[in-house]
């Protein structure tokens, strides 16, 4: 396994926790979390409910961000394997969303203690990915957003038919290879979303987790040391 099946892997986790937690959470964007300053209009004009996550999202996702960015510097600096230990995190956070869910679910009541919990540990944990995918996996197409991938595969599908790209073809078709698989992913996690919260809208939650502990087996011994131990 390598890179290239983790980012799929993270992409599937990324439409699948966003579906579900717009579907369960009264449209709260856990991953694209500047979406959510249109649910918070819809839910202030239509009274939906969640407002309060929604208003709290943003900050919160910046926040886990810079923070993990800093954690990360340090942890290089002492030789620690950044990557695992941010998988690690980002794997016990939605764990305890799935413990949650399963003794405390389902969410009924949209604007509760449970929906606003649920909600801003599973914005912690896509932070956490969007945070270590920009640093040690920055040569992977995007995990969570999809619209600047599905930009750049028309563009490249644009090249490819009107020929003029020369001796970059081979690049921009290994691109376009793995950004459609991203995109693929993307959305069989958000198809799989719809369709696990109709079966369970408390075991839904479930499934991320178990996504992510898939996702170690694509890092390599190598791939778990942080670049400061491989140097030395």
């Amino acid at each position: 396994m390598s890179r290239s099946f983790l980012s799929v892997l993270l992409s599937f986790n990324g439409g699948y926790v966003d579906t579900v937690g717009f579907i369960a959470l009264a449209g709260l964007f856990t991953a694209h979390v500047t979406g959510n300053f249109v649910t918070l209009g819809a839910s202030i004009a239509v009274g939906s409910g969640g407002a309060l996550a929604k208003v709290l999202a943003l900050p919160l996702f910046c926040l886990v961000v810079a923070l993990t960015r800093l954690a990360s510097l340090r942890m290089e600096r002492r030789k620690w394997p950044v990557v695992g230990i941010l998988m690690s995190l980002k794997l016990t956070l939605l764990i305890i969303v799935a413990a949650l869910a399963g003794i405390w679910g389902p969410v009924v009541d949209q604007g509760g203690a449970l929906a606003l919990a649920i909600g801003l540990i599973l914005v912690a944990a896509m932070a956490v990915q969007n945070a270590f995918h920009r640093v040690h996996m920055a040569k992977m197409p995007p995990t969570t957003l999809m619209t600047g991938t599905t930009t750049q595969i028309m563009l490249d599908i644009a090249d490819l038919v009107d020929g003029g790209i020369g001796s970059n073809r081979a690049a921009v078709i290994e691109r376009l290879r793995r950004m459609s698989a991203s995109l693929l992913s993307f959305a069989v996690g958000c198809a799989a979303a719809a369709l696990a919260f109709l079966v369970s809208p408390v075991w839904c939650f479930a499934l991320p987790p178990l996504v992510v502990a898939l996702g170690f087996l694509a890092l390599s011994e190598a791939e778990k040391t942080p670049p400061a131990a491989k140097a030395g």
